[in-house]
């Protein structure tokens, strides 16, 4: 995720509480969907779908993290 942002990810990480805690939300996410598709248990699409928006909001609102430091850091 962000790979070609990873420096930016990784200060974020260190100085917003708020991107941190989007961050490892997201990642619980995508753990439980990985799982989800590659178990044998039988989950609930309706469920399982619901999991994928909100992992693809979390990464939206990371996403605007992003460039709003890209443009606060490109001014300074």
């Amino acid at each position: 995720m962000f790979d070609y942002d990873q420096d930016i990810v990784k200060s974020l990480l260190h100085e917003s509480i708020e991107f941190k805690r989007l961050y490892d939300k997201h990642s619980r996410l995508k753990q439980q969907v990985y799982e989800a598709q590659t178990s044998n248990v039988d989950f609930d699409d309706f469920a399982l779908e619901k999991l994928k928006k909100e992992k693809l909001y979390l990464k939206d609102r990371m996403a605007g993290m992003i460039e709003d430091y890209k443009r606060s850091h490109a001014a300074a």
